[in-house]
Order: C-alpha cells, then structure tokens, then sequence
C-alpha cells in the first residue's frame, strides 16, 4: 500500500491556484490530512498578490484560469521564488507540458489524477 503521508517537518506550504471550485475542494480534501498549510487562489492575479509575502513550498498550479495560461506563469514564479517547486495540472496537452516543462515547471500532472499521483508527486517534491 502507498504511503499517503508527506514529510512535515519543518511545516510545508501547498499553494493551489485552481479557478474550478471542485477541483480545488479535491484538491483541499487530498491534501489537508497531511498536517500541510494550504492556501488557493483562484486567479493570476491573486496568486502573484500572495506570493509577495509568502514563500510556498510548492505551487499546484492550472493551466487554464480566468487572467491567463498557467503555463506562461510559471516563468515569472520560477525567476521570483527559484525554490519553489511548480506541479502544473491541466488536461493533457502534449503542447502545455512542453511549455510548462520548458517554462520551469517541476512536473506536470495531467488530469484526471489519481490521489496517488497527486501524493507522490508532492512527496518527492518536499524531500
């Protein structure tokens, strides 16, 4: 059996920036079990407003949002905060997982994920 847990010492912050209110209480009801702070934002333009003063661990981030293309985010994320680890999720597109891999993003998680992939893939992140 997989381990679900992720490595919480010191504490780890997940930032979600999803505009889709089911993905986002997915992904919530994924990850709030593992002793993680998270927090979400809904748009570009809240999320770069959060990442003046915070410094996530690691930032699931789609593709598609209200103000513009994850994908092209993902630049501005990697040159302001370098440690930060980028998960992009997006319905497979072999052109956004380029982009987003060639733009800095650490993975890219197509969807629909399992629970599973989502874990591991944030486990290996924060070790």
């Amino acid at each position: 059996m997989l381990n679900t847990k992720l490595p919480t010492s010191p504490p780890k912050k997940v930032f979600i920036v999803e505009d889709e209110g089911d993905m986002c209480l997915l992904l919530h009801v994924m990850l709030q079990e593992n002793a993680i702070e998270l927090n979400h934002a809904k748009t570009i333009a809240a999320a770069r407003e959060y990442l003046k003063t915070e410094e996530p661990s690691v930032i699931i981030l789609d593709n598609k949002l209200p103000d513009g293309l994850g994908v092209d985010f993902v630049s501005y994320i990697k040159e302001k905060h370098p440690n930060v680890k980028v998960v992009m999720i997006s319905g497979y597109t072999p052109a956004a997982k380029d982009i987003a891999l060639e733009n800095g993003a650490d993975l890219f998680l197509e969807k629909p994920f399992t629970r599973e992939q989502l874990y591991s893939s944030i486990k290996k992140l924060l070790n």
